[in-house]
């Protein structure tokens, strides 16, 4: 391989020839070999378009010559689009602040800056620090990076969210005549329908939506401008501005600018905030994965209320064996994110004075976060959610066999004498209806109308007249007696 010998403070380092990164970007690839894990695409695009933003604030300020000007928002245009990919080279695990991402970016920019201009790889006719660095720092470039990176992914996640809570209201319109057991503690509940249970998934990922939405709000306060702590040393009063004025040119985002540009540098609980809601949508799809799981455990020997898509063979040992695979992946990837969640956090309080040097691996965490939550609503709703089937039959047969529907007689009858029943019907096999029939407690009539599991799924009026009938029956004064 050919290379080009670059100086800079500590000496003279080699670089591959042909390469667009320069003397800081290898001491940075040299030092940090770890994850062999590189930045998000949209990271990449997000410090490309604060470049080009900053040259154009800084031409229009005249604090940079137009001819550099445009060749730096020229070059940035091409780092966007994807041509120079191959030339950001570092490890997400890094030095603090994420100075080498910030000067891999300058590098690659100034050189092809340069090569515009009619210079050489290396020559630097456009300075990565003077020009494509001006009125910048990597301590309000990579948090600003970071949010614009975040705000890009946003729509992909809200996308799917919104269609993954769309098909799990589908369901529950199909699924809304359709009886079965509740379950708490692991035990028989009170009747529900299996299309409760699925809008009360939609409603939460609603909720999960609107918290993303507006946690993201906060991601658009920007201290670009700031630099080093947050001052704003070597920019022009109207830098930040005039920054921020441009960066909501480039991406169509109402970015804001801060009251407060230090503590812009030193509170990342924005970041913090973001995670968080986050967190709360993977807590969501991990619920509902678990109990679609559940409800669809057998085939003959679990509860089968519902049936899931075959996605693939379960078994390698197993012939026939069909296991839940997209929810099972669900899971991996939610108790990933709620790590995730647990790194943003931490990294977020290693805040020291005048800055939070954690930066990168928030960026890293939290846009893989997106990133692997999006795809997982995807996979959940095409290959799992949309084919879900109910298994009526199987449903009321568990329905019937349970004794919890005899919690509508409490109104009517009481808790203890209740128990009792219940107690007795278990004991011999029988029916809550055969057991109340038994002692004469209520005529059948009103029994079916009482015990009728459509009417146990919503609130009903207590006939209080009967009540009364009841309680001044001989049979029920008698019933009492044996309690």
């Amino acid at each position: 391989m050919d290379y080009r010998i670059e100086k800079d403070v500590m000496g003279e380092i080699k670089v591959p020839a042909n390469s667009y990164y320069g003397s800081f970007t290898e001491r940075a690839r040299i030092n940090f070999q770890i994850s062999g894990i590189k930045a998000h695409k949209e990271f990449l695009v997000s410090l490309a378009t604060i470049k080009k933003a900053a040259a154009l604030a800084n031409m229009e300020l005249k604090q940079l010559d137009d001819k550099f000007g445009n060749a730096i928002a020229k070059a940035a245009d091409e780092v966007i689009n994807g041509r120079f990919d191959s030339y950001f080279i570092l490890d997400v695990y890094q030095a603090g602040a994420g100075t080498p991402f910030n000067m891999n970016c300058n590098e690659i920019i100034a050189n092809r800056a340069t090569e515009i201009l009619g210079g050489k790889l290396g020559q630097y006719i456009v300075n990565p620090n003077n020009h494509v660095n001006m009125a910048q720092s990597t301590n309000d470039v990579i948090p600003t990076a970071t949010k614009l990176a975040v705000l890009s992914m946003l729509e992909n996640l809200t996308v799917e969210a919104e269609k993954f809570k769309d098909s799990l209201r589908k369901k529950a319109g199909e699924f809304k005549e359709i009886l079965k057991v509740g379950r708490t503690h692991w035990e028989d509940a009170v009747p529900v329908t299996l299309g409760q249970e699925f809008e009360s998934y939609a409603v939460a990922i609603e909720k999960d939506i609107s918290r993303i939405i507006n946690a993201s709000s906060e991601l658009k306060e920007l201290g670009i401008g700031g630099t080093a702590i947050g001052t704003g040393i070597t920019t022009h009063p109207k830098f930040h501005e005039t920054i921020i004025k441009y960066l909501k040119e480039l991406t169509k985002i109402d970015f804001k600018a801060s009251k407060n540009l230090l503590e812009q540098t030193q509170n990342y609980n924005c970041f913090v905030s973001f995670s968080s809601s986050l967190k709360m949508l993977a807590i969501d799809l991990i619920r509902i994965a678990n109990n679609l799981s559940i409800l669809n455990s057998g085939p003959k020997a679990g509860i089968s209320e519902i049936m899931l898509p075959d996605a693939e063979p379960g078994s390698s040992i197993m012939p026939g064996k069909i296991n839940p695979s997209i929810p099972e992946c669900v899971l991996m990837v939610c108790f990933d994110v709620l790590g995730k969640d647990k790194a943003v956090e931490s990294a977020a309080q290693y805040s020291i004075l005048e800055l939070n040097v954690m930066c990168p691996v928030i960026a890293y965490n939290m846009l893989q976060s997106m990133k692997i939550l999006t795809n997982s609503l995807k996979m959940f709703r095409e290959l799992c959610i949309n084919g879900i089937e109910a298994n009526e039959e199987r449903c009321l047969e568990l329905l019937h066999k349970s004794t919890v529907i005899a919690t509508a007689l409490n109104p009517y009858l009481g808790y203890q004498a209740v128990s009792k029943i219940v107690k007795e019907a278990l004991k011999n096999n029988s029916t809550i209806k055969e057991t109340v029939l038994k002692y004469n407690l209520i005529e059948e009539e009103y029994l079916d109308r009482i015990l009728s599991p459509e009417e146990m799924t919503k609130p009903v009026m207590i006939d209080m007249e009967l009540v009364s009938k009841i309680k001044e029956s001989g049979s029920y004064k008698e019933f009492l007696q044996t309690l």
